[in-house]
């Protein structure tokens, strides 16, 4: 029996031999003196989330959380995978600190969804995506439950197959919205009778299946870019550009975070079954590589555009999912303008910092914070700063007590040391510190550690690292105020992952780093 997958990681014992190898330099405990986990709903689980027989709890509502929109600083709304979206009330008076879940009143606001997997608030409506149309739900009679479901943009393809989730809606800076589509994997029997006939290569998809879409202002849904396999996290930088996350399967190496811009081809080969339909925004593409590696497929595959970051697996989480942008000014920490990215099975969050080199952008990731109840979905930010957090593992185990529920992040006002910002520069990384460090410490080549790495493009189940190397840190140079030191290396290689372990350096006061390793994603060296 084929169990009902959200999204597709190894198997549960890879979880939990791999899920400290990130996080190495700090537990859950040390996280929570900055950034305090508070359980809104979190049930304890009833069953392992793979048992091909698994049912809600027997208390209250099964919230699967999907989607998550902010109404006020006292009221969210959340879909549910179950096809439903509620109303929460209260849900500031849960604090911790004595008040309990208890004062969170439910109203059920629309159901009868097929299994809607964003929401979002925008005027006086929701908007969901489910599995065959972007929907609009209004209650026009003020008794807080839709009464109008309009449907504002549909046209993909569906062919039955339960991997053919629809995600979104997510809003980028100009007010377009779009949503992304999951790939089919092996499809058979009637679901072939809906695929796309004569497709390039001989793939079998529904149309627009793997592609990233757009409705704009006039109410237009259009192909933007595809390559897509199981694009389950959407969202918006603070330039106003669109991001999506994916995550490892076939001809995708490893979770991946990219930037969604006309044109662009990123990892899913089987997303060009749609490249020949009409809207389609990429063409002539002739030869697919396989079992190359990374930056040679780049080259034979000139549609083809890497990741802005690469999250190295395991080491980086096993299933990103949602994104989000910290728009706090300053109210959630010293990470303002970053991203977040929701991590499914290791049921965490990890941070990125983008910087764009001669035109495109890169970055790195960062371990942000673990423990979490459930596998990590959904994510939105409150006017407060503070995070809700939309848990789910059904079809799919992750770490944790509980199958779904929702919790809330809240800074503590304590500054966590950091690495706030790993910069490219032509001859090396500026490294920027949330506070200043120890110049002995951290002018020491000693305390750090470097290497890089890329991937197999290839039709198999992700990759291995290949091509690693080793490589010489020759300078660590620290600024008068202690907030940056330049590390100048030897070795830089252009769409090639660099780790850094920065296991040496203290702050002033001789504290260790909260997180001590990073990933850039160089691929451009700046000149």
């Amino acid at each position: 029996m084929v169990t009902h997958k959200l999204l597709h990681v190894l198997c549960y014992s890879i979880v939990i031999a791999a899920s400290g190898s990130f996080w190495t330099s700090a537990s859950a405990e040390d996280e929570n003196d900055y950034y305090r986990i508070v359980s809104i709903a979190t049930p304890e689980s009833q069953s392992e989330s793979r048992d091909p027989n698994w049912k809600p709890t027997d208390d209250g509502i099964a919230l699967e959380v999907s989607g998550i929109a902010v109404l006020s600083p006292s009221r969210v709304a959340v879909a549910i995978r179950k096809g439903e979206v509620w109303l929460l009330d209260g849900v500031d008076r849960v604090t911790g600190e004595g008040e309990t879940a208890n004062s969170v009143s439910y109203h059920r606001f629309a159901n009868a969804l097929h299994e809607p997997l964003g929401l979002l608030q925008q005027d006086e409506s929701l908007i969901t995506v489910q599995r065959t149309e972007m929907t609009r739900m209004r209650d026009t009679n003020g008794d807080e439950v839709a009464d109008v479901y309009e449907t504002v943009a549909s046209g993909w393809g569906v062919s039955g197959h339960y991997h053919e989730y629809a995600y979104g809606p997510k809003a980028d800076g100009d007010g377009n919205l779009w949503m992304t589509l999951n790939i089919g994997m092996g499809l058979k029997g009637e679901q072939l009778t809906k695929i796309i006939p004569d497709a390039p290569f001989g793939y079998r998809q529904a149309a627009w299946r793997g592609w990233g879409m757009k409705l704009d202002a006039d109410g237009n849904l259009s192909p933007v870019c595809a390559g897509m396999r199981s694009p389950s996290g959407l969202g918006a930088n603070a330039e106003g550009d669109m991001f999506y996350t994916d995550q490892q399967g076939n001809w995708v190496a490893t979770n991946s975070l990219n930037h969604m811009r006309p044109g662009a081809f990123f990892h899913h080969a089987e997303s060009l079954a749609s490249m020949n339909l009409s809207g389609s925004t990429i063409h002539g593409v002739e030869e697919i590589p396989n079992g190359v590696a990374f930056p040679e497929a780049v080259k034979r595959f000139p549609q083809m555009q890497p990741p802005a970051v690469w999250f190295p697996y395991k080491k980086a989480g096993q299933s990103a999912t949602d994104i989000m942008l910290d728009k706090s000014d300053g109210g959630f920490g010293p990470f303002a303008g970053q991203l977040f990215v929701g991590e499914f099975t290791q049921a965490a969050i990890n941070r990125v910092f983008l910087e764009k080199v001669n035109g495109e952008y890169q970055g790195a990731c960062f371990p942000f914070r673990r423990g979490f109840a459930s596998a990590v979905l959904r994510m939105a930010q409150a006017e407060d700063g503070s995070v809700y957090v939309g848990l789910t593992n059904r079809g799919w185990s992750s770490l944790g007590t509980s199958p779904y529920g929702l919790q809330r992040l809240k800074w503590t006002g304590k500054t966590p040391f950091e690495i706030q910002e790993m910069r490219s520069k032509p001859d090396g990384f500026e490294l920027v510190f949330t506070r200043p460090v120890d110049i002995e410490s951290a002018g020491d080549v000693r305390s750090y550690q470097m290497s890089s790495h890329t991937y197999l493009y290839q039709s198999s189940y992700g990759s291995d690292e290949v091509l690693g190397r080793e490589l010489t840190i020759e300078e660590a140079i620290v600024s008068e105020d202690g907030l940056r030191v330049r590390l100048k290396v030897d070795g830089l290689r252009e769409l090639f992952v660099h780790e850094l372990n920065a296991h040496g350096i203290r702050d002033a006061a001789g504290n260790s780093l909260l997180h001590r390793k990073a990933f850039y994603t160089l691929n451009r060296i700046p000149r």
